[in-house]
């Protein structure tokens, strides 16, 4: 039966985005995992098919579309099973947005054309060392000089970190708290930001970074909106970024089932092969029974969200179902695949490693509860 949610569009988008992934990042995902990074080509590539153009501003070089075309590409670049690739590559979609949407007209029409045609890279700058989701009390501090602010900080956990050209920055421009804080748009060749590669459980293939601002001087017009108008900015970007995390989680989850169920069939253990054990067939059907529960959930979100509603808790509900769902089916895959699981080279040992990043990122799941039930009045 044909899914309500999906017309011949998107299933033509579909199609395209299956020969991308097929021909230009799953044969070498593993490769790109292990040397830690991913040619920059591939932005470009990934551009020609209309990738990262999608829901940017047409006359920037953006295509229109809405959350279903936006849950395909998610989930169509999550079937490599290489969560860095797809962070790194896509980073523009959180990097990009407050540009889109709040910049000034010559900056975004000097900037967003050259990300969505995948020659410079978009990354979002907003976690610091001392302080995570407490996005209101950051401290990377920005002071007006003549024609410039003048900024000082660090920021920490970046991704795309080590190479991006555009970093939209979160600075405090003014008091404590919320009020105080804007955005800017700091180049990546500005003096004084220098960049500290990080190494991680997963997500190898992303480049991350903690980048340091030692009173780099940014022109004014690079600010994003109006001085203190930062966190509000901040806010929009959050339920864009928890969709697509949840629509990438969510086809992760799909990846392990698929991958373990594959070995099963496959793999012989006391004369039969795993599948016809029943406690590995009961483990099968938990994965895919967690992996429909979420996609249902995912798609009528979307579905609402097309509508012109905002269910704040229910997409903090959306990415919690689906980092669970994919931390079940990561465990479960693996321990279905046995010592083979614990070797490096198959999707769901390296999935497995990327479960954590995807439960803090893009606020952690306390944040995320904590959200959904103050939205829910309690």
């Amino acid at each position: 039966m044909k899914s309500p949610f999906y017309t011949a569009e998107h299933d033509a988008f579909r199609d395209v985005m299956r020969r991308f992934v097929d021909k230009e990042i799953a044969p070498f995902a593993h490769e790109w995992d292990e040397a830690g990074e991913f040619p920059r080509v591939l932005y470009r590539k990934a551009a020609e098919i209309g990738l990262l153009g999608l829901g940017f501003p047409e006359e920037y070089g953006g295509i229109a579309a809405d959350q279903f075309m936006k849950i395909v590409a998610s989930q169509e670049l999550a079937r490599a099973g290489a969560g860095g690739i797809s962070a790194s590559l896509m980073s523009h979609t959180i990097g990009s947005p407050p540009i889109a949407r709040a910049a000034r007209p010559e900056v975004k029409a000097r900037v967003l054309p050259q990300v969505l045609s995948g020659e410079k890279i978009s990354a979002l700058a907003i976690t610091e060392p001392g302080g995570g989701s407490d996005v209101a009390n950051l401290r990377t501090g920005a002071r007006r000089n003549g024609n410039h602010y003048v900024v000082s900080g660090e920021k920490t956990f970046i991704t795309s970190g080590v190479r991006a050209d555009y970093l939209t920055v979160a600075v405090r421009t003014g008091g404590e708290g919320a009020s105080g804080v804007s955005l800017l748009l700091i180049e990546g060749d500005t003096p004084g930001l220098s960049r500290t590669k990080l190494k991680k459980m997963g997500w190898w293939a992303s480049d991350t970074a903690t980048l340091h601002f030692d009173e780099c001087r940014v022109p004014a017009e690079n600010l994003i909106g109006e001085e203190g108008q930062g966190f509000k900015i901040i806010m929009q970007n959050f339920n864009s970024e928890r969709m697509g995390m949840a629509a990438g989680c969510t086809a992760f989850a799909r990846v392990c089932l698929d991958e373990a169920t594959a070995y099963a069939k496959e793999r012989k253990t006391f004369g039969k092969p795993l599948a016809q054990h029943q406690v590995i067939r009961h483990k099968i059907v938990d994965m895919a029974q967690k992996v429909a529960a979420s996609q249902a959930m995912l798609e009528m979100l979307a579905w609402r969200l097309e509508q012109g509603e905002s269910p704040i808790a229910e997409i903090c509900m959306m990415k919690n179902q689906a980092t669970q769902t994919m931390a079940f089916c990561a465990s479960e895959a693996v321990q279905i695949f046995g010592g083979a699981g614990f070797m490096r080279g198959i999707k769901a040992e390296r999935i497995y490693r990327e479960v954590k990043v995807n439960a803090i990122g893009g606020g952690t799941e306390e944040i995320m509860k904590d959200l959904a039930s103050r939205q829910m009045g309690l």
